[in-house]
């Protein structure tokens, strides 16, 4: 997150936490104030007894809770492409030196090839070699002998 954007949210944040504070302490003092009144025998709950939170304090926490969400998005990073061809396309256009910034240090966001774990397991299948093999075969009319084929052994 930028400078700006940490410093909004933490603002957010204390006025957040001070209305907060500020609704624990009017519902405290004003169940002391209904525990008070209980004790007198001649009183009887009025519509005018039930709890509100003040209209102030319920601004404040609106409040509060906009300039966090606006401190969290202008602290968001960059939007990369959703479309392949255009991410791909800088992840082509960058390879190596897109790791570093311009001032040398490595990037942080620099993300690399998504499937870059499914390309290089063991099991994967090499499709152009395959290829080449059944080239062969459709030649030869028969299947050169290897250990394996990438997925089992040749039967003989």
């Amino acid at each position: 997150m930028s400078g700006y954007s940490t410093l909004i949210t933490v603002v957010g944040l204390a006025f957040l936490v001070h209305a907060c504070y500020s609704a624990h302490e009017h519902f405290a003092l004003y169940s002391i104030n209904v525990d008070s009144l209980t004790s007198i025998s001649s009183f009887t709950a009025t519509p005018n007894s039930i709890y509100y939170l003040p209209i102030d304090i319920s601004i404040e926490t609106i409040l509060a809770i906009i300039i966090i969400c606006l401190g969290l998005v202008l602290g968001t990073p960059e939007l990369r492409p959703i479309q392949w061809r255009v991410w791909a396309g800088q992840i082509e256009r960058q390879r190596e030196d897109g790791i570093f910034k311009k001032n040398g240090m490595i990037d942080n966001d620099y993300v690399g090839n998504f499937y870059k774990a499914l390309e290089i397991r063991p099991g994967f299948v090499d499709i152009r070699m395959q290829r080449k093999r059944f080239i062969e075969w459709a030649k030869n009319g028969q299947l050169p002998l290897t250990e394996t084929n990438g997925i089992a052994k040749i039967p003989k």
